[in-house]
């Protein structure tokens, strides 16, 4: 039996094709180039959006980089620094921006979440750094932190490492990321998102939260244990443990709560004022208006007062079991005399409990 003719050897990857004519397969090749140098001008990241959005960069595993990938680095801005407040007329200006705001009692925290303020460092939003290509947290890291070296392959966005200089609590912190090494420098909201939420936030469209969340202005690089010690406090509850900067952290505070028209309590009102007049802002004088002398020698004599008793005060109705209570009420602070007052309530005996 004759022995049949062998088939053409064929690729098990991708189906073979007749070869093209040369002019067809130099059309191809072009057109392949154009494609592959598309990709190229793509990848340098100049108009696309990190895939690196989550609140903790800490959580990430490090990636693999190529030198193909470090050749494609970007140099993105910077947010704008922070202006320090330290002496008039920068503590007036935000004494006057102070008096501004609404004075009111905290609203309840009941319905309080943090999704309400949007994906963690999103960077979809619009104040300063928003669609830059970068999330939040690493934008503020880059403002923040010196002698940082930047990931390769993260189109200059991801800080690899760096040393802060903790303005709240006066140290210096080296930063080098890592699953169990980020955490170490946390970003804090300089007014917390809870007392954001309980001061006016809930009035705020979804978009503005987000913009909240993430604006550079209320936005601050710290260790871990400082962001953790302060929590949701207002001024009235914490401050920088570093008192060279709490001017410039109440003023902080003062701007952005202007911006986005939140008010502030009584209590939190004295404590900003008192920080900013230790930095030399002047608190206005009240004035007196004298009202001049209209008295005549026909003038009516004024009667003699007469004297009425006074009656017993009807206890008050209100009770209050804790300051736990009173805040889920939204009747915080309260002060000596008002209905539900106690001097249980009123630890440090100055009047006002519940601040």
């Amino acid at each position: 039996m004759p022995t049949p003719p062998v088939p053409p050897a064929v690729s098990s990857k991708e189906p073979t094709a007749a070869t093209p004519p040369r002019r067809t397969r130099s059309r191809v090749l072009i057109s392949s180039c154009a494609a592959a140098l598309a990709l190229t001008l793509g990848a340098c990241g100049t108009t696309g959006t990190t895939t690196e959005r989550v609140a903790d960069t800490s959580t990430l595993p490090e990636a693999t980089t190529t030198s193909a990938a470090a050749t494609s680095e970007v140099s993105l801005p910077t947010a704008t620094p922070v202006v320090t407040v330290s002496a008039a007329p920068a503590a007036n200006r935000a004494l006057a921006t102070l008096d501004t705001l609404a004075v009111k009692g905290r609203a309840p925290k009941t319905g309080y979440d943090r999704d309400l303020f949007g994906q963690a460092w999103t960077d979809d939003v619009t104040v300063e750094g928003g669609r830059n290509g970068c999330d939040t947290r690493n934008d503020i890291l880059r403002r923040d932190l010196i002698n940082i070296a930047l990931k390769p392959g993260s189109n200059g966005c991801a800080v690899q490492s760096g040393t802060l200089a903790d303005p709240y609590a006066g140290t210096t912190i080296p930063f080098v990321r890592g699953q169990q090494t980020s955490s170490a420098v946390q970003i804090d909201h300089v007014v917390a998102l809870s007392d954001a939420w309980q001061k006016g936030a809930q009035q705020l469209s979804p978009a503005q939260r987000a913009d909240f969340a993430n604006d550079p202005r209320n936005l601050q690089a710290t260790d871990g244990p400082t962001n953790q010690q302060k929590g949701d406090g207002d001024a009235a509850t914490w401050l920088p443990p570093n008192r060279s900067y709490r001017c410039t952290y109440v003023a902080r505070q003062v701007e952005v709560k202007a911006a986005y028209q939140l008010w502030v309590t009584q209590a939190e009102k004295d404590a900003i004022t008192r920080v900013l007049t230790s930095c030399g802002a002047a608190v206005p004088t009240p004035t007196t208006r004298q009202i001049p002398n209209t008295r005549t020698s026909t003038a009516t004599p004024i009667p003699e007062p007469t004297y009425t008793p006074p009656t017993a005060e009807a206890p008050s109705s209100v009770y209050y079991a804790n300051c736990s209570a009173v805040r889920a009420a939204g009747a915080d602070p309260i002060y000596a005399g008002q209905p539900g007052s106690s001097s249980k309530l009123d630890r440090d005996g100055d009047g006002v409990a519940c601040e």
